[in-house]
């Protein structure tokens, strides 16, 4: 089934997911992984000192927006009991969607048309805060998209089985007291099956489970295309 919705999301024309203004000229690539170097000198349980080093990539690109993080093995997460085991083969710490960093209060919108599936506030620490999860029918496919790290009005008077059309605003990202503690940022994350999630879904895998989230959840640049 994977390859027929990657067969679809390559063939979507889709709206910008975060504030349409700005053009993808304007976007540049961010590491995170742990095989980053310049990470090594940054204090990843911070919110601070990663916004102070996300802001040094974006003034040497000349950038608005940092996107990337699919698959990246990341540090960030073991600061937090919710994703770090002893084992490290259960440890939580594979990236599954795809993150744009931008400031707090930036809009957020859908790339289609979708119906809220559901949203929830997920207030673990590390966790996604603020998320609600659209769901979309096209050509008698179903799948979802998951939107994380949201500011908690984004909530508000939001209702199951709400509509949005391809380009309505859906939300505006939180700060770090609300979006899970971390640098402003959009978690946006592609789903086949919810798998009976509500508001929820796992956005970091570990290596036992990896292949499933793999067919389960591909390569959001598929549907944003950023470059």
């Amino acid at each position: 089934m994977k390859q027929q919705l990657i067969y679809l999301l390559k063939s979507l024309k889709v709206h910008p997911v975060i504030d349409p203004t700005i053009r993808y000229d304007d976007y540049t690539p961010l590491d995170l992984s742990i095989s980053n170097p310049e990470l090594k000198t940054v204090d990843m349980s911070s919110a601070d000192a990663v916004q102070i080093y996300i802001n040094s990539i974006l003034k040497k690109h000349h950038a608005k927006v940092a996107f990337g993080g699919y698959i990246e093995i990341r540090g960030i997460y073991s600061r937090s009991a919710y994703f770090n085991q002893d084992n490290p083969e259960t440890e939580r710490n594979i990236h599954l969607g795809l993150d744009l960093w931008i400031a707090a209060g930036t809009s957020v919108h859908a790339p289609l048309e979708g119906k809220v599936h559901s949203f929830a506030n997920n207030t673990n620490y590390g966790d996604y805060g603020p998320t609600i999860i659209l769901k979309h029918s096209i050509n008698d496919y179903i799948f979802y998209s998951l939107y994380g790290h949201l500011s908690t009005d984004s909530l508000n008077n939001l209702r199951v089985g709400q509509e949005f059309k391809k380009g309505d605003e859906i939300a505006r990202l939180g700060l770090p007291q609300e979006n899970g503690n971390y640098a402003p940022h959009l978690h946006f994350q592609i789903i086949e099956d919810m798998q009976d999630y509500l508001g929820d879904y796992p956005g970091v895998s570990n290596k036992l489970d990896l292949d499933f989230y793999l067919e389960n959840c591909p390569d959001p640049n598929l549907v944003l295309k950023i470059r």
